[in-house]
């Protein structure tokens, strides 16, 4: 069987396409990124943007041409954030329909949790509870879970690297008061977040998403883009905290310049690096002790295939 599962996020829409087989993994037979910036304005305006919408749906034409010739049998395609948000919905999900003959699921944040949680799974090889934190361009999931009791507890927060650039740091780099004012909304986010999800019973913090992947990027060194290195890795929290510093106070072309950083990334990685950072510096302060933090490739991606293939409710 093959399935595929399509992430429509703020900043991205992804594809990955799977074979399923009973008792295994499922196994990648194709998994791209296209930085399509459905999010543009939905925080200032509450609608989306028809350049916008226009370089999604051209995406997903891309997509559906490669299911096509995968011949795959089941798609899950799931919109988050940005579609949460925004009032012409329809518009979105009329055109993916015409495109890809499925409808759009617009899942809660609650949801969207859950899913990047068991897409994540592949890197949590212990039974004590982990928390796993997917930080997008709209919203950023945190969620307590284990590989023995699932999803002990969730809380999506309206912060990410899309809405927290758009809103705050638009210098370049960003000035001090844009990121002490960026600060303060991803904080009075993780308060709430703190209240709903009990940080201090987790044992590891474990990282999802392009922003953290390219945090993981530059806290390795890495001259390019280099999957196989930064899924799983394990990095000390001081030389994660340095990477999010460098990137948050680097001008454009700094950053530009780096060779594992994706040009659609390069403008909204300052902000995702703030909340990042904000993010680690509260799970250090409520965990009974945190020196590390891993880096998980797999995600709500995953997650989204394995929902395509029956394995998840």
């Amino acid at each position: 069987m093959k399935v595929a599962g399509i992430d429509c996020g703020t900043n991205s829409i992804r594809l990955l396409i799977a074979t399923v087989e009973p008792g295994q993994p499922l196994r990648d037979l194709e998994r791209t990124m296209t930085v399509v910036r459905l999010g543009q304005g939905v925080d200032k305006t509450g609608m989306f943007a028809h350049d916008a919408l226009e370089r999604t749906f051209d995406a997903a034409e891309r997509y559906a041409d490669l299911c096509r010739q995968h011949e795959v049998e089941t798609i899950k395609f799931v919109a988050t954030s940005a579609t949460r948000d925004a009032g012409n919905r329809a518009l979105f999900v009329s055109g993916i329909e015409e495109r890809l003959g499925v409808t759009p699921e617009v899942i809660s944040g609650q949801r969207e949790a859950q899913l990047s949680f068991y897409g994540a799974a592949s890197v949590i090889d212990s039974p004590e509870p982990v928390a796993v934190v997917d930080l997008g361009g709209g919203s950023t999931e945190i969620v307590l879970g284990s590989v023995t009791d699932g999803v002990i507890g969730s809380h999506s927060m309206n912060v990410g690297c899309v809405r927290m650039h758009e809103r705050h740091l638009v210098s370049d780099p960003p000035t001090e008061d844009e990121i002490a004012a960026a600060r303060s909304d991803v904080r009075a986010a993780l308060d709430e977040a703190a209240s709903v999800v009990d940080l201090s019973r987790a044992t590891r913090l474990v990282g999802l998403a392009g922003t953290v992947t390219t945090v993981t990027a530059r806290a390795l060194g890495l001259t390019h883009y280099d999957p196989a290195r930064i899924d799983g890795a394990t990095l000390s929290v001081d030389r994660v905290l340095a990477a999010c510093e460098w990137l948050m106070t680097a001008t454009r072309e700094e950053r530009s310049a780096e060779g594992y950083m994706h040009p659609g990334r390069v403008d909204v990685i300052p902000a995702g690096a703030l909340v990042w950072s904000e993010v680690i510096r509260r799970c250090a302060a409520e965990m009974v002790s945190l020196d590390s933090v891993t880096t998980s490739e797999h995600d709500i991606l995953d997650g989204i295939a394995l929902w395509a293939a029956g394995r998840l409710a």
